[in-house]
C-alpha cells in the first residue's frame, strides 16, 4: 500500500553537517570535564606561554642588541666623522688665510696642512655617502658639500695665484672663498653633523628602551607555572612536581637574566652617553669654534676693514669676539678694535663651551687638557688684544708679526688650544667606546640563552604534566 504525501506538506530537511572545528570544540569541552583532559589543557597552555616568553624575549633583546651595536659601530662613528668634516673644513679655511698672510711664498707646512684638511674632508664625505642610510637630510648635505668643495678650493687657488703676483685682487678672492665656506659649506657640514647626531640619539633610545612585552609575558608565564603547581599540590598533596619546578626555574632564570642584563646594558650605554658622547659633542663644538675664531683673526688682517657689520665695525673682528664669547663667555681678554688688552677672568662663564666641557669631564685625564686649552684661550685673547692695538696704531707689519710671526704669536696659542682639545676628544672617545662596548656586551648571548631556556622550560612543563597523566592510565 502506497502512502501519498499530504498535499501542501514540506519534504523533510536533512540534518546540517557539523564542521570539524565545532566537533573539536565539543570534544575539548567534554575532555575538560575530566581531570586528564584538564591536565592536558593546562600543560598545553603553560608550554605555549613559556615558548612565547622565550620567543618575545629573543626578539626584543635582539632589537636592543642591534641598536647598541649601531651606537658603537655606526651612528657614533658617523657622528664623529661628520664633526671631523666640519672641523677639517673650518681648519682648511683658517689655514688658507694664514698662508695668504705669509705673502707670496706660502710656508710649505701651512700648504701641506691645508691640503691635508681638504683631503680628509673629501675622504670622509665618501665614507659618509657609503654609510648614510635612510636620512634624506644627510644625503642632501653630502651632495651639497661634494659640489661646493671644489668651487671653494678653486677660489683659494685663484687667491693664492694673485697673491704670489702681489695683486690686491687676491684678498677679494680669499674673502669670497671664506664667504662661501661660512654661508654654504659649513652650514651644510653642520646639518650633516646634526642629522648623524640625531640618529645616534635614536639608536641610544632604541637600545635603552625596556622590553616591556617580554617582561609582561614572563610574569604571566611564571604566574601560570605557579598556579599549575599550586593546583597540583591541592589535588595530590605533593609539594613538588620536578618537571613543573624545572620549568619554573628556567623561566625565572630567563626573566632574571633579562632584567639584570638589560639594566647593566642601560647603565653602560647611559655612561657612554653622559661621560662620552655628550663630552665629545661639546669638545667638537669648542674645536670648531676655535678654528673659526682663528680664521676671523687672520681675515681681520687680510681684509683690513674692507668688510663691515651693519654697525660699521670690522666684521671679522666682531666674529672673533663672538667666537671667544662662545668659548669662554663674556670674560674678554682683549679689547675691541680700539682698545687695549685686558686680563682674562679666572674661569670661563657658565654656559660657555669651555665651562660645559669642564663640567662634563669626569676624571683628571679629561680635565687636564681642557684646562690647558682654557689657559691657551686666555693667552690668545691677551695676545690678540696686543695685535689689534698695534694694528690700530698703524703698524700693520708689527700686528702681522704678533699673529703669524715666529715667537709669542696668537698662532702659538691657537695651536695649544687645538692640540689640547684634540687630546681631550681622543680621551672622551676612548671613554665612550669602553662604556658602550660594556653596555653592548651585557646583552651578548641573552637572545639565544632565552630561546634555549624557554624550550627546556616548555619540555619540563610537558613532562611534569605527563607524569600526572600517567597516574590515570
Amino acid at each position: 500500500m502506497t502512502h501519498t504525501p499530504l498535499r501542501g506538506a514540506s519534504p523533510p530537511v536533512p540534518a546540517a553537517r557539523r564542521t570539524a572545528w565545532a566537533e573539536g570544540i565539543d570534544r575539548l569541552r567534554a575532555s575538560a570535564t575530566t581531570e586528564p583532559g584538564r591536565l592536558r589543557i593546562i600543560g598545553a597552555v603553560v608550554a605555549v606561554l613559556v615558548v612565547v616568553f622565550g620567543a618575545v624575549t629573543a626578539w626584543q633583546v635582539s632589537d636592543r642588541e642591534t641598536a647598541a651595536s649601531a651606537v658603537v659601530s655606526r651612528s657614533q662613528p658617523l657622528s664623529a666623522d661628520a664633526a671631523s668634516i666640519y672641523r677639517s673644513l673650518a681648519d682648511a679655511d683658517s689655514t688658507a688665510a694664514s698662508g695668504f698672510l705669509a705673502g707670496g711664498q706660502e710656508p710649505r707646512a701651512v700648504r701641506k696642512r691645508y691640503e691635508r684638511d681638504v683631503k680628509l674632508a673629501s675622504e670622509l664625505l665618501v665614507k659618509a655617502a657609503a654609510n648614510t642610510e635612510g636620512s634624506d637630510s644627510a644625503r642632501r648635505q653630502i651632495a651639497k658639500l661634494n659640489h661646493q668643495l671644489p668651487l671653494y678650493t678653486g677660489l683659494v687657488e685663484t687667491a693664492r695665484a694673485n697673491n704670489r703676483q702681489g695683486l690686491p685682487l687676491g684678498g677679494a678672492y680669499l674673502r669670497y672663498a671664506n664667504d662661501k665656506m661660512r654661508t654654504e659649506l659649513l652650514p651644510a657640514a653642520r646639518e650633516l653633523y646634526e642629522a648623524e647626531t640625531a640618529r645616534l640619539g635614536e639608536d641610544y633610545a632604541d637600545a635603552k628602551a625596556w622590553p616591556w612585552v617580554a617582561l609582561g609575558v614572563g610574569v604571566i608565564a611564571l604566574g601560570g607555572l605557579g598556579w599549575a603547581q599550586r593546583r597540583n599540590f591541592q589535588r595530590t598533596n605533593r609539594v613538588f612536581n620536578p618537571g613543573l619546578l624545572a620549568a619554573t626555574a628556567a623561566s625565572a632564570a630567563v626573566l632574571l637574566w633579562l632584567v639584570v642584563g638589560h639594566s647593566v646594558a642601560r647603565s653602560g650605554l647611559g655612561d657612554s652617553y653622559e661621560n662620552g658622547a655628550k663630552s665629545l659633542q661639546v669638545l667638537n663644538e669648542a674645536r670648531i669654534g676655535s678654528l673659526q675664531s682663528r680664521g676671523d683673526e687672520n681675515l681681520t688682517l687680510v681684509a683690513r676693514g674692507a668688510v663691515l657689520t651693519k654697525d660699521g665695525e670690522d666684521a671679522y673682528e666682531a666674529g672673533f669676539q663672538s667666537g671667544m664669547r662662545k668659548l669662554v663667555g663674556d670674560t674678554k681678554g682683549s679689547a675691541g678694535a680700539k682698545g687695549s688688552a685686558k686680563p682674562a677672568a679666572a674661569d670661563p662663564a657658565a654656559g660657555s663651551l669651555m665651562a660645559r666641557a669642564q663640567s662634563l669631564a669626569d676624571d683628571s685625564a679629561g680635565r687636564e687638557p681642557i684646562q690647558k686649552a682654557l689657559d691657551g684661550v686666555r693667552a690668545w685673547q691677551q695676545r690678540h688684544g696686543a695685535a689689534r692695538a698695534t694694528d690700530d696704531a698703524g703698524d700693520y707689519a708689527g700686528a702681522l708679526d704678533k699673529v703669524i710671526g715666529a715667537k709669542g704669536t696668537t698662532g702659538e696659542c691657537f695651536d695649544v688650544v687645538d692640540a689640547s682639545l684634540k687630546t681631550a676628544v681622543a680621551h672622551e672617545q676612548r671613554e665612550f667606546t669602553q662604556a658602550a662596548e660594556s653596555g653592548r656586551g651585557a646583552l651578548s648571548g641573552l637572545a639565544i640563552g632565552a630561546a634555549v631556556l624557554a624550550v627546556l622550560a616548555a619540555a619540563g612543563a610537558v613532562l611534569g604534566i605527563g607524569r600526572r597523566l600517567s597516574e590515570y592510565r
